[in-house]
């Protein structure tokens, strides 16, 4: 079973691909949400990774989410999880 982390992973390189294919953010983010459904990234999200990875050259990007001091909120991780399990 993928943890919410691979997921999240998975999403931001679809995201990274067809960004660098001349996608719009509006359709990657249709695109996703017919394969991930409601585990998909809100638009803003999309639009966010976009925005980030327009211009940039896809072997220096970097997909995994840097260390924190803090780690994530307990109610996104159990929501999260949830969605994956159901």
């Amino acid at each position: 079973m993928a943890t919410s982390n691979d997921l999240l992973i998975k999403q931001r390189s679809v995201i990274e691909f067809l960004a660098a294919e001349g996608c719009t953010a509006a359709n990657i983010h249709a695109r996703m949400k017919t394969v991930y459904g409601e585990m998909c990234f809100s638009v803003r999200a999309v639009q966010k990774w976009v925005r980030i990875f327009k211009g940039k050259n896809p072997r220096e990007t970097i997909l995994r989410d840097r260390k924190r001091s803090v780690g994530p909120f307990p109610h996104q991780t159990w929501l999260i999880e949830r969605k994956l399990t159901a």
